[in-house]
């Protein structure tokens, strides 16, 4: 008797057809995950690159140094493998085939923004930096271009 009665609302009231453009609710997605996580590689680069190696025989102050060094580098290499993770998560669960027709590039600047991740996790590169976070800005321009928002590009730094 359920079953009857369900079945008689349905063809009643035909629930209407529906068609999600991600695989989450909207607000879930958001490059600025990405865009905090590049500004932090960019940051490490600097302080790696500006930090100096002592002089003379300090065995207290070369540790220290050492010490420094390390944290610096696991850091900048944590942000990048995150700016990355983050970024592929944009491109594989939030882009889909329609958003290729607006930017027949977007495939391609994925591709080149996860190899930039790489180059600045195993390089000490303010190029590379500076590749990657135009790569975080134009992904970011891409994605609020694709919800009709005009979401500003800012950094921290």
């Amino acid at each position: 008797m359920f079953n009857t009665v369900v079945s008689t609302l349905k063809a009643w009231f035909p629930a209407p057809e529906v068609q999600a453009h991600c695989d989450g609710p909207c607000g879930v997605y958001d490059p600025s995950s990405a865009r905090i996580a590049a500004e932090a590689v960019v940051s490490m680069t600097k302080k790696i690159l500006d930090l100096k190696h002592p002089e003379g025989g300090d065995a207290q102050a070369m540790a220290s140094y050492q010490n420094t060094m390390s944290r610096y580098i696991a850091i900048k290499e944590e942000q990048a493998q995150i700016t990355k993770d983050e970024l592929l998560i944009l491109w594989t669960d939030y882009f889909k085939p329609v958003h290729l027709e607006k930017y027949p590039d977007l495939h391609d600047t994925f591709w080149k923004a996860a190899k930039t991740c790489s180059a600045c996790k195993v390089e000490v590169s303010t190029q590379h930096c500076q590749e990657l976070m135009d790569a975080v800005q134009k992904i970011h321009n891409m994605f609020w271009a694709t919800k009709e928002r005009d979401v500003s590009w800012y950094t921290a730094s």
